[in-house]
């Protein structure tokens, strides 16, 4: 019968076995690199998922706006509500889009939506089960812009630039903010690490009035 080597073998060489052993090696490794294996997997699907719908946003926002400013320019500077035609073609294009991308419309209604003076009108929900903060659409038909240059990439809140000296142009400006809730920042955060990711997930277009 052949002895072990463990029983039967001095603590020197008792210590170089155990050195020269690599059993258990790899589940020390395995049990390492899981957590990062982890965030790396997380990482992809939630980046991915953030870039898909900034994209789509970004779709329906340029879409609304066009449409927007082929209608009539009547709506400027309507005191009061309801809101106008422009407008809501705007919100049926947007709802549309929405639904049939199967992204959570949050319940908006074209009553839902608020106007300050004298054409920015906007609206925030977060019902039907919609994460975080939800939704806010931000609708101004009489957004201005420098004519040289063409129209600067314009804030979420959709105000106007400063006009100084230049000749202006008036447009549309659509606004699309939308929360995105982030895997990725909890698994970091298990790890210790922080990620300062934001809460929604923004788009912004704007169309020259043609009327």
């Amino acid at each position: 019968m052949t002895s072990s080597p463990v029983l039967h073998c001095d603590p020197g060489r008792l210590i170089r076995w155990a050195w020269r052993d690599h059993r258990a090696n790899q589940l020390v490794e395995f049990a390492v690199a899981l957590p990062l294996l982890v965030m790396f997997v997380v990482g992809i699907f939630d980046f991915s998922g953030a870039f898909t719908l900034r994209q789509k946003l970004t779709n329906v926002t340029r879409a609304a706006a066009r449409a927007g400013a082929a209608d009539p320019a009547s709506d400027l500077f309507q005191p009061s509500a309801p809101p106008s035609a422009s407008v809501n073609d705007m919100f049926q294009i947007i709802d549309n889009y929405l639904i049939a991308n199967q992204i959570n419309d949050c319940g908006i209604s074209v009553g839902g939506f608020a106007q300050t003076p004298p054409a920015m009108w906007t609206q925030s929900n977060n019902s039907n089960g919609c994460p975080g903060s939800g939704i806010t659409i931000t609708i101004n038909r009489a957004y201005y812009f420098p004519e040289a240059g063409g129209a600067p990439a314009a804030t979420a809140n959709c105000y106007p630039t400063s006009s100084g000296s230049q000749l202006m142009v008036i447009g549309t400006c659509v606004s699309i903010q939308y929360a995105y809730q982030w895997r990725f920042g909890r698994v970091a955060s298990l790890l210790g690490a922080t990620s300062g990711l934001p809460s929604t997930i923004t788009a912004t277009a704007v169309a020259m009035n043609e009327n």
